[in-house]
């Protein structure tokens, strides 16, 4: 089974098990921004938590541009999680605690996470640091689910530090380990790093930078 075929049986398990428990659809909040993934009759510039489903993308989005930027070869991986689906963030429960998997809402939303996948390698890169990429958050907010760029394996990973923890060999592997978390939504009421507001957990990437920064 590949990343993208665990990553998609896993959007089946999550909305099944919302719609058995609780008879409806995942819902977040969207801070108004559109989404081909927002179920028929959502309404985005709503206060109130949206109902959405996943979507397979048109054309698949690949990471091109942050390879190029930064002179490396990105794992696979990071297009098979990120760039043929549209959906809204997955929160889980685990073998090692509760967590959140970021997913991509709409296109803009897209060119926010190449942002921050490229600010996050140029860190480890001064650093002096393996090259990571993160997929979520895990446990204590403060700690990112990360990807070794090298070999593919699944690590919990605090901002500025060396991977800790490593969770599974690859990513298909830690996926399969998740069970969906049928819980309210969480408001993530900060920015991202690059200023726009996201359905998913960006707002707590940016306090781990300003923690690392100090600013």
């Amino acid at each position: 089974m590949s990343c993208l075929a665990a990553l998609t049986k896993f959007h089946e398990i999550y909305k099944a098990a919302f719609v058995e428990r609780l008879g409806e659809l995942p819902r977040c909040f969207t801070h108004g921004r559109m989404s081909p993934c927002l179920a028929d009759g959502a309404i985005a510039d709503s206060e109130a938590p949206q109902p959405w489903q996943m979507v397979p993308r048109h054309e698949a989005a690949v990471f091109d541009n942050v390879s190029h930027a930064m002179g490396i070869e990105l794992h696979s991986d990071i297009n098979g999680f990120y760039g043929h689906l549209f959906a809204g963030p997955l929160q889980f429960d685990s073998p090692w605690g509760e967590g959140e998997l970021i997913q991509i809402w709409n296109e803009e939303d897209f060119v926010l996470l190449q942002q921050n996948i490229l600010g996050h390698l140029m860190m480890k890169k001064q650093l002096k640091q393996p090259q990571t990429w993160f997929i979520g958050l895990i446990g204590d907010v403060d700690e990112m689910i990360s990807v070794n760029n090298a070999d593919g394996s699944v690590w919990r990973e605090v901002a500025g530090q060396e991977p800790h923890e490593q969770l599974a060999d690859s990513l298909e592997a830690f996926l399969q380990q998740l069970n969906p978390r049928v819980a309210p939504p969480q408001r993530h009421e900060e920015y991202a790093v690059a200023a726009t507001p996201h359905p998913g957990i960006f707002a707590s990437l940016k306090r781990m930078w300003h923690n690392l920064t100090g600013r």
